[in-house]
């Protein structure tokens, strides 16, 4: 059965759930920031999904690109799958611009999470659920 990891579960926010993945928002109001978790148990590495869920995923990991895209007029949009730390198989959607604070380096490890306020990650939410379909 699939469980979310603990610390992805407390630095997110769910949006919905597409046909593979778990959509996360991170709680993080410097950056549009998605994370896209497979629905399915004991994943670490993308190899891990059979091949069908691979390409499932690459169509997924798109569909959340083009909504960050769409939403954010990003510069740039970083895809990774690191894994270092939360070992469940899990990929950051990150919308970069050359205003924020970790441009253009990584946003890991750069500094502390800006908690959005309530009714921001609400209007976050529903903005990223409208673009996705849910």
């Amino acid at each position: 059965m699939f469980e979310l990891d603990d610390r992805l579960a407390a630095d997110t926010v769910p949006i919905g759930d597409l046909n593979l993945c778990r959509v996360l928002l991170m709680n993080d109001v410097r950056y549009p920031w998605l994370i896209l978790v497979p629905a399915k148990p004991d994943l670490t590495e993308v190899g891990d999904l059979t091949r069908d869920d691979r390409i499932v995923l690459m169509d997924e990991m798109e569909q959340a690109s083009n909504a960050i895209r769409a939403l954010y007029n990003p510069i740039k949009v970083n895809v990774g799958a690191l894994g270092n730390v939360v070992r469940q198989l899990h990929v950051h959607i990150i919308g970069r611009t050359e205003c924020d604070p970790a441009w253009p380096g990584p946003v890991w490890g750069h500094s502390s999470a800006e908690a959005y306020a309530p009714d921001a990650i609400a209007m976050r939410v529903r903005e990223v659920r409208g673009k996705l379909g849910f």
